[in-house]
């Protein structure tokens, strides 16, 4: 018994030796090169190479991912509130982890 003892105890010490760099998920997603910004579109994750782009930029970098939209869509930012913004092909903007982006066909009324 007291050999079963020993051996927890070392097993123990052994275990707070270890470095806390296993992880979770959120660890893993924050080790993202600090230039490249994580974000989604259309409910699909993306990376973008720099944390300014422009709505075409996004939508390129979409498109490379495997996302199924065109670049004549209409692309807008996820407010916190819900609330949707459209992001224009020239306009730039700073995106950060997590952002979350809509691309729609754009209505068309010939």
């Amino acid at each position: 018994m007291l050999l079963a003892i020993l051996a927890t105890t070392e097993v123990i010490a052994l275990a707070s030796d270890i470095p806390a760099q296993a992880g979770d998920a959120t660890e893993v997603a924050e080790k993202t090169d600090q230039h490249e910004a994580r974000v989604t579109v259309n409910g699909q994750f993306v990376v973008l190479t720099t944390r300014k782009a422009t709505g075409l930029q996004i939508k390129e970098a979409a498109i490379a991912a495997g996302v199924p939209i065109q670049l004549d869509f209409v692309l807008s930012e996820v407010r916190p509130s819900g609330e949707q913004k459209i992001i224009p092909d020239d306009r730039e903007i700073t995106v950060k982890n997590g952002d979350e982006f809509w691309a729609i066909p754009g209505d068309d009324n010939s």
